[in-house]
């Protein structure tokens, strides 16, 4: 009894600690962000310590795109033309990004956004880490 006590507080805690993500929250998405660390389904770990593609978010009206881009030595980034279409939609009170490309349609679940960082999890159950991409520039 003492241990089935012990695991039900436990549980309560981490059922407490999960973001509720809202419709506002979704606005913070927009922006240049870069992978900071993936976490992997068997409790590894892949940082990324340097990334070469930032992932570049524009979302209005729960629907945008995500385009890579690359940032350069003197502050400005490399586009291409490849977008991925994204919608937001919610489900049973969380919220996922459905991206399509003329060639995939995938989704991942938002897990947490915060001003400067995120996590979304996709259906294989690793976890991308985000951070707000900070500008640099050598000029």
């Amino acid at each position: 009894m003492k241990n089935f006590v012990i695991i039900l507080i436990i549980t309560l805690i981490f059922c407490s600690c999960k973001q509720k993500i809202t419709e506002n929250d979704v606005a913070k998405i927009n922006g240049y962000w870069e992978i900071e660390k993936v976490d992997l389904p068997n409790g590894g770990k892949k940082q990324y310590k340097i990334n070469e593609a930032i992932d570049y978010f524009e979302i209005k009206n729960n629907k945008g795109f995500r385009k890579k881009v690359y940032p350069q030595l003197d502050g400005k980034y490399l586009v291409n033309d490849l977008i991925e279409k994204i919608v937001i939609t919610h489900e049973k009170e969380e919220y996922f990004i459905n991206y399509s490309t003329e060639y995939a349609k995938w989704k991942e679940q938002i897990l947490e956004i915060k001003d400067s960082t995120f996590v979304l999890k996709n259906k294989d159950d690793l976890e991308y880490h985000y951070k707000k991409q900070i500008p640099f520039s050598l000029k």
